[in-house]
């Protein structure tokens, strides 16, 4: 069983479940988005009380809390019994471009220049993931949810916004890709 799980699948094995997951979603007018778990745990907590933005019903949102612990612990079971000690296969092309900024093809998921302890304790390290997570952070906000729930239950509603929103998320990640990050590194 453990071979049938970790193996390579088809591309399209994920997309058939996100269809059957969205049309299931759909069906009983719920709408996905993994941000939305802060808003729905910061009502439980109580700060509907002193603000508007908090003041919903979150228990309609439980399932969505499940999802989130279940995400969790799926990654930790992903990570301590299914992952291997080989290194990520990836392209000689992106390999090669990673080396014009200094960043050695990574032997884990996320390459050290990047991600590993000495990075995010760096100044330059710190200030790249604070300003990435606040960015973050604000475009949710601002674009009214972040890329799973537009990209896939946005663009699954065929919401206009969402397809927007997607769009920007795009042209923000081609940006960052070729015009920012090559001036950090």
């Amino acid at each position: 069983m453990r071979e049938l799980i970790t193996q390579t699948w088809a591309w399209w094995f994920s997309g058939a479940m996100i269809a059957g997951i969205m049309f299931f979603l759909l069906y009983f007018g719920q709408s996905f988005g993994f941000s939305s778990n802060l808003r729905t745990i910061c009502a439980a907590a109580g700060l509907g009380k002193k603000t508007k933005f908090f003041d919903f019903k979150w228990k309609t949102q439980i399932w969505n809390l499940i999802f989130l612990v279940g995400a969790i612990i799926g990654g930790f079971i992903a990570k301590q019994f299914m992952s291997t000690d080989l290194p990520v296969q990836i392209s000689a092309d992106t390999i090669s471009d990673l080396a014009k900024l200094g960043i050695a093809a990574p032997a884990s998921l996320q390459p050290a220049e990047l991600f590993s302890l000495d990075a995010i304790f760096s100044v330059k390290g710190f200030l790249v993931l604070a300003m990435g997570g606040l960015m973050v952070g604000f475009g949710s906000r601002y674009a009214g949810g972040c890329t799973s729930g537009h990209a896939i239950s946005g663009l699954s509603d065929l919401q206009v916004p969402s397809l927007i929103a997607v769009i920007g998320f795009f042209i923000g990640g081609l940006a960052m890709t070729f015009f920012i990050l090559p001036l950090i590194f």
